[in-house]
């Protein structure tokens, strides 16, 4: 539930606009809100306000929130056309925007006039923002860094706009079902989006199948025309992303598939009617579901759809946006710059070869200067299986003429590469962009790299590791092209939204400053040595406490202890991130209280947030596995002083309960396995002090924070490696540590699942049988790390302290110097001021 607008930062107002008339729609005086929130009550509900339902009401204040947001949309877009300013343009698969409302009312500096204004009419604000569901649009951290991005966008006035996949179902809906992961249909589509306006008139045909021709123009130069296939039509639809206390609304443009013909008439007639809607039911399936399970073939053939589908209305879109104002294309790049978001997008290179050369006819020398110039590549991963790669033979059955250019490119770049190293087999075959072997394979990373101008990774440390493990011969031939963005998150949404008291609190100290200039965060430093700062510190801290244990009490019905240590561990599930080691260090800690209860020197409270993939069998153990723990833990918590909750169905919107209320920030993967993470810096900004191994962005946060306010265990990435090198057995680890043994044994008892002894037998013998992530390896440093973490949490004045620096130190992550890094560095865009 929403705090007190009172307790937010306010940001400078926006222009208003509009004449008096129009001040239903554009006034953001509470009198105004209240006029168009019973304008759309009627007009856009038709319902009476006595008998508007509690989403008739959201949906009429969404509504008249929209339409203060339309008129600074409509003139952000034509200050852009106008001064023909280069634009970003960001193609992500994924992006994971949170609920809207009350981000646009913080925004527009509006909470509280909509407040007032619902408070007048009988309604409650905080339950109208509860009413909203998340947007189904992403999975993990690449969708929330998206979001942060489109976010700074606007806030600083860059010309920018995001593309994507409007899923009908998104991810999935994660319910526990005796401890169970089990997936529903996220249906966050079902009532309606009050935010977004479809523009059917910028649809896009998207071309799948076929076949190639070619034949010579009249020129005489080659021409190829792809022909044939099935056609399937893009319907974008528009969501306006506000920038914080200015006049800037850039766009989210999100694709629906659609069929070219959506119903066969006759086939109906006949009495056909199964088939007489196939192909409508096939065009649509691509923008379904958010990743589809590819370990069928039908899956990996879907999962190309999509994204193809995707980039190529994308691309399209761009290009005709770009001939509103250029005859020719001398100046795309010029006017035009757009970042692959991981991998998944990374068929544009192609697909732009294509357009230039195919539909525009460009040159082959001239549409490669273009496209190189055009797109940069993040990387966002170290794991192999997400550096995708596709086999030939789905290409060339499903885009012929994308498999032609690609390997133009390949034959092309390779040519460079033999004259470079003309003796280096091995090294020709490693940078080829086909994989050979018994089933070719295109590897799309290596496309992105040869196609883009700039390759960044997105934490120090992860772009060490691109250069020197992932993308070695790449960047020895173009290092000039490799280069490192640390991630960074909003403090928007991320501080002056979720944590309204702290906020509150910092404002009282150094003014609203920091909500767009989070480096001011540093006159903080000064007040950490003020007692009465650490106590309101504190108390702030308690009080998000209470109300994530009363949330959480709703939800899982464990009624947790405020003034227990609050340990948190919330992102997705997967082997490298070590939730696992979470787990087993609760049960030693466990086992150990029961036979000493003289050792629990302070309650604690260890908080789990996960989804893991549908067809992840081992992430889904660890979920069943953390809630049986939990079962037995929560039990004895009177005698034991421990709690475990795994908070179903993590998202955006529980994020921001938790965050706020975290003591203990748990970033423990496997060190050289995190790019980046971003969860480490959301905790961090709130006053969580990290427990965790130099991984990812972790690296920064201790160099920011220093050693002393970073709790550190762990093998480094190197060491990770040393010890694989020489031999790891992991069962020597089990056989030296008597917890960790004791601990590994009663799981593998049944202990934990009664119903079935065996049922964790599979991740336990991953443990000791290979454990690739180390987790045995790093457990006894773990587990004497979080004795380290109790003690220093009984020093109160010591630990308020900590967090205090951790929070003024947490500038240096705020997204808006990351987008500004992207944009000086990278894009050459420049900020536009819209009146």
């Amino acid at each position: 539930m929403a705090p007190p607008a009172s307790a937010r930062p306010a940001p400078p107002p926006p222009t208003t606009s509009g004449t008096p008339e129009d001040s239903g729609r554009t006034g953001l005086d509470a009198a105004s809100v209240r006029r168009g929130f019973f304008e759309h009550v009627r007009y856009s509900r038709g319902k009476n306000p006595e008998t508007a339902t509690p989403h008739d009401r959201f949906m009429a204040l969404s509504l008249a929130v929209r339409d203060r947001l339309t008129d600074r949309w409509v003139k952000t877009a034509r200050t852009y056309y106008e001064q023909d300013v280069k634009r970003a343009y960001y193609l992500s698969a994924e992006y994971l925007l949170g609920r809207a409302l009350g981000n646009n009312l913080l925004n527009l500096n509006m909470y509280e006039s909509a407040a007032s204004a619902m408070q007048e009419v009988g309604v409650d604000l905080t339950q109208l923002l509860e009413m909203e569901p998340d947007a189904g649009l992403g999975n993990g951290g690449l969708g929330r860094l998206a979001a942060c991005f489109l976010d700074s966008l606007a806030t600083l006035g860059y010309p920018g706009m995001g593309y994507g996949i409007r899923y009908e179902f998104g991810i999935f809906s994660q319910d526990l079902v005796e401890g169970h992961q089990v997936e529903r249909a996220d249906e966050w589509l079902k009532f309606g989006n009050p935010w977004e306006i479809v523009r059917p008139e910028k649809a896009v045909p998207v071309r799948f199948f076929g076949r190639v021709e070619h034949h010579q123009g009249p020129d005489g130069r080659p021409v190829a025309r792809w022909v044939g296939g099935k056609t399937v039509i893009g319907v974008p639809y528009d969501t306006p992303i506000a920038g914080y206390g200015n006049n800037t609304v850039n766009t989210l443009r999100l694709w629906q598939a659609r069929a070219s013909a959506e119903f066969d008439l006759l086939l109906f007639n006949a009495g056909d009617y199964e088939r007489s809607v196939v192909e409508k039911n096939d065009s649509e399936v691509i923008s379904k579901v958010l990743y589809p399970n590819d370990a069928f073939q039908a899956g990996k053939e879907l999962r190309l759809k999509q994204q193809y589908f995707f980039v190529a209305c994308s691309i399209a879109d761009i290009v005709r946006r770009y001939l509103k104002n250029h005859s020719d294309f001398r100046d795309f790049s010029r006017k035009v710059a757009i970042q692959l978001n991981d991998t998944h997008p990374a068929i544009g290179v192609a697909e732009l070869m294509r357009v230039l050369v195919d539909e525009k006819q460009l040159l082959w020398d001239e549409a490669w200067s273009i496209t190189q110039e055009t797109f940069g590549y993040t990387n966002h991963t170290l794991l192999a299986e997400a550096m995708e790669r596709w086999p030939v033979s789905l290409f060339e059955r499903l885009l012929p003429r994308h498999l032609e250019i690609i390997f133009e490119i390949n034959q092309r770049f390779m040519r460079q590469v033999q004259i470079r190293y003309p003796f280096d087999v091995e090294k020709q075959q490693r940078m080829s962009l086909v994989e050979e072997g018994p089933e070719k394979k295109i590897r799309m990373a290596h496309l992105a790299v040869v196609g883009s101008h700039s390759i960044n990774g997105v934490a120090a440390l992860h772009t060490d590791l691109l250069r020197r493990d992932v993308l070695p011969d790449f960047a020895t031939m173009y290092p000039e092209r490799f280069n490192n963005k640390t991630n960074g998150v909003t403090p928007r949404r991320w501080l002056a939204w979720c944590n309204p008291r702290l906020s509150k609190l910092i404002t009282s100290r150094i003014g609203e400053g920091w909500a767009t200039d989070l480096d001011q965060l540093t006159k903080l430093e000064a007040h950490a040595e003020d007692p009465e700062f650490r106590k309101a510190f504190r108390e702030v801290k308690r009080a998000n406490k209470v109300d994530l244990a009363n949330h959480v009490r709703d939800l899982r019905w464990v009624q947790l202890n405020p003034d227990a240590i609050f340990d948190v561990q919330i992102k997705r599930l997967h082997e490298y991130k070590r939730q696992l080691l979470d787990a087993i260090h609760i049960v030693a800690l466990w086992m150990k209280a029961r036979r000493e209860p003289s050792s629990v020197v302070h309650p604690r409270a260890f908080l789990f947030g996960a989804k893991a993939a549908p067809g992840y069998h081992l992430a889904k153990l660890t979920i069943r596995l953390i809630n049986g723990i939990a079962e037995v833990v929560n039990s004895d918590a009177g005698t034991t002083g421990l709690q475990v909750v795994f908070v179903p169905n993590y998202r955006v919107s529980l994020a921001e309960r938790i965050i706020p209320a975290a003591d203990v920030s748990e970033q423990i993967s496997t060190a050289g396995w995190e790019a980046s993470g971003t969860g480490n810096m959301k905790l961090m900004l709130n006053g969580a002090l990290t427990l965790g191994t130099l991984d990812g962005a972790n690296v920064e946060i201790r160099e920011a924070v220093g050693d002393e306010n970073f709790f550190l265990f762990g093998l480094t990435a190197d060491e990770v490696i040393a010890r694989k090198k020489a031999g790891y057995r992991p069962r020597e680890v089990y056989d030296s540590n008597t917890e960790l043994r004791e601990a590994l044994d009663l799981i593998r008892s049944g202990f934990f699942s009664p119903e079935d002894r065996n049922l964790f037998q599979p991740l336990v013998d991953s443990l000791l049988d290979e454990d690739r992530y180390l987790v045995l390896a790093d457990f006894a440093a773990y587990s004497s790390k979080q004795e380290e973490v109790v003690r220093a949490y009984q020093d109160q004045e010591g630990w308020s302290k900590k967090c205090i620096i951790n929070v003024a130190r947490a500038g240096i992550f705020s997204s808006d110097r990351t987008i500004k890094q992207y944009a000086e560095e990278i894009w050459n865009v420049k900020q536009t001021r819209v009146e």
